[in-house]
């Protein structure tokens, strides 16, 4: 049922009397366009266009391409449907604004049926423009291979009547019900509680005749090099799912392959450093995972019964894009999916030693007990890994922070700064009114700054070679939480208050533990690990087209945190950290919260894509691979510890505290 005119005529509230109907549509209409701006920054407008935004009527709430379309051509001609990926909302454009107005005042408040049957409302509202965040096309994991239509249905359904669910056998291990599928193993069984096989215990009868004589097939037309002596077969009602995980690599040897039977579905591959591919693997498709694919991608599928796909190639495989005019649901049905494995009979002895059992890596370090053993972390986990990654480092650093931009830019004429930690410099040259030196512990970044004509030298953060009060200002941008213990943090910021003159003024930037602060998730949560995301946008005299860049913020290549808590006089109780003596220090998970404050966090150094090759983790840092994975040392700072910091300083007034995309900040200055 379309909702009265008078909501339709304008987004303005009318002196006309309405109905209590009336104003409960008005007032639904108008939380959802709220909503819109306030969580997506999406702005309508009071006047009509030609693009609307149809809030409710997305992938992301159970609505396919297929349902909406159709809906809105009744109403005109409609130029492009955009649905972006995974969200409750999408965007129409119609050739003239008269059918815009039309759709507007007929589909608004409108209910329509979803693809799970539940009845939702449309709310439509005027737009200038569409535009929404998309991930830069990726590219398959190194050595996947997607082989379509690898058997004919007719032996796609001799292989199913091969399985029988209901079979009664003496041997218990030989079928398994797990919480959300039904399991079956052939030639070894797979043990989930150790996510292993027992060697020495193959299960009797071995693999299907029917599975032989086409695995013998598969080897002599080359699809794969080594006849599997292991099967799994898993069975997965709609709604079911298998976590994210890697295939044990003392288990199993390197080439695995997975038949998908019965529907089609997507597989999500995620990389270490956050990057998530998701393929889609099409019925009758023979998944086969070698390399870096099957060694270091973890591999799963979401429990949920709609996948997002490619409208124009509903049933093909390849990588899902990010294609708003191209996107659309596909309902899932029952899946079997038979996977094939040669059972390990020695160690592995991949490139990939940091996820690999088999091979043994020397422990983290422990947390610091004295300023010796803090100092020694330092230079292990802090100096020794930014002279590695500079290069690297210096290319994601590039776009500056707004509010230390606004602080800079606020600071009289002619006044001498000091950027203490300056990396590459990206700080030093924004007010050209200023008279800025910048000083790191790393000679490569301080190379760089030499390079871009700033003025730079090396130095480390507790001894800058500096006189006393001749600075009016001092900005200290994610260093000193590179600091191993309380007193040396203290000493840092007294390090700065010792270079300002009376007056002078210090902006200090360290990384929040609490990464989701006043119900808003810092960029490191929500954004994807890829340094740049492009928005897509259509106006009213354009197609589709890319808006522009959007860089990542400066903590950019940030991928882990977790940490031995402990506790010291600046923390507040809602840390509930303790010190753990002889503890070792965690590596954060990429793209997750902190759980605790001390931590190693993992630098993905980039390099030739399908080359990569791990260094060991807690070894020596001089010979590694183009894509050598380093740990850096981190104590993320809890609500309010930095201030407390502060107030032992003596001679500082805190003129402001204040939140900043996970990072806690304060302005000081010297009284």
């Amino acid at each position: 049922m379309a909702a009265p005119s008078i909501v339709m005529d304008s987004n303005h509230q009318s002196n006309w009397k309405l109905t209590k109907t009336e104003k409960k549509f008005l007032r639904k209409q108008v939380k959802a366009r709220h909503t819109l701006l306030r969580h997506e920054g999406i702005e309508t407008v009071s006047y009509a266009t030609q693009i609307l935004v149809v809030a409710n009527g997305g992938l992301g709430n159970s609505v396919s391409r297929n349902q909406l379309l159709p809906v809105l051509e009744k109403l005109g001609q409609v130029d492009v449907l955009l649905m972006p990926p995974n969200k409750p909302y999408s965007f129409v454009r119609y050739k003239t604004i008269e059918e815009s107005k039309k759709a507007y005042v007929t589909l608004n408040g409108k209910e329509i049926v979803d693809d799970l049957g539940q009845r939702i409302i449309l709310y439509l509202n005027y737009v200038e423009k569409a535009q929404w965040k998309e991930l830069e096309p990726q590219a398959l994991p190194p050595g996947l291979k997607v082989v379509e239509e690898i058997i004919s249905s007719e032996d796609e359904k001799l292989l199913l009547e091969s399985i029988n669910w209901t079979e009664d056998t003496d041997n218990q291990n030989f079928q398994k019900s797990l919480k959300h599928r039904r399991v079956k193993h052939f030639g070894y069984e797979f043990h989930y509680k150790n996510n292993n096989v027992d060697k020495d215990k193959p299960l009797p009868g071995g693999l299907p005749d029917i599975c032989n004589s086409i695995l013998e097939k598969w080897l002599k037309e080359g699809f794969i090099r080594h006849k599997p002596d292991q099967l799994t077969v898993n069975q997965y009602e709609p709604g079911h799912g298998i976590p994210a995980h890697i295939d044990t690599h003392s288990a199993f040897e390197d080439e695995i392959i997975s038949l998908s039977l019965g529907s089609e579905i997507v597989m999500d591959f995620k990389h270490p450093d956050g990057v998530t591919v998701p393929i889609m693997l099409p019925r009758r498709s023979l998944l086969i995972m070698t390399g870096e694919s099957r060694y270091l991608w973890t591999h799963g599928i979401t429990p949920r019964k709609f996948d997002t796909v490619q409208a124009s190639r509903n049933h093909k495989s390849g990588i899902i894009t990010g294609d708003a005019e191209d996107l659309t649901l596909h309902k899932r049905g029952i899946r079997t999916s038979f996977t094939f494995r040669t059972v390990r009979q020695t160690p592995c002895t991949c490139s990939y030693p940091l996820v690999c059992d088999s091979q043994k890596k020397e422990p983290p370090p422990s947390f610091p007990e004295s300023d010796k053993e803090a100092s020694q972390l330092e230079q292990e986990y802090v100096h020794r890994v930014y002279e590695e990654i500079a290069g690297h480092f210096s290319s994601t650093r590039h776009t500056p922070w707004p509010h230390i931009v606004e602080f800079l830019k606020a600071l009289p004429n002619g006044s001498l700064v000091a950027d203490i930690g300056c990396g590459n410099g990206k700080y030093l040259g924004i007010n050209k009114e200023l008279y800025m030196i910048g000083c790191d512990r790393s000679q490569n970044l301080v190379d760089i700054c030499r390079e871009r004509q700033f003025q730079a030298f090396v130095c480390d953060a507790l001894a800058v070679p500096v006189r006393s009060g001749s600075c009016d200002a001092c900005i200290s941008i994610a260093v000193i939480h590179h600091f191993a213990t309380t007193e040396r943090r203290v000493a840092a910021l007294q390090e700065l208050v010792r270079l300002l003159r009376p007056g002078g003024k210090a902006l200090v930037y360290v990384w929040a533990m609490e990464q989701e602060y006043n119900k808003k998730k810092s960029k490191y949560l929500r954004e994807n690990k890829t340094s740049q995301g492009k928005k897509e946008e259509i106006n009213n005299d354009t197609s589709v087209q890319e808006l522009f860049v959007e860089q990542m913020p400066d903590m950019g290549n940030r991928d882990s945190a977790c940490s031995v808590p402990f506790s010291n006089d600046f923390q507040k109780r809602s840390c509930n950290s303790e010190k753990v003596a002889n503890s070792r220090l965690p590596i954060h998970t990429n793209r997750t919260s902190f759980h605790c404050q001390d931590l190693l966090v993992p630098w993905h150094l980039k390099g030739n894509p399908g080359k990569e090759k791990y260094m060991e983790p807690f070894g020596p840092l001089g010979t590694h691979g183009p894509n050598a994975v380093f740990h850096r040392y981190y104590h993320v700072f809890c609500e309010g510890e930095l201030e407390a910091a502060c107030r032992t300083l003596s001679n500082v007034s805190i003129l402001q505290s204040y939140y900043d995309q996970g990072n806690w900040c304060v302005i000081l200055q010297k009284v």
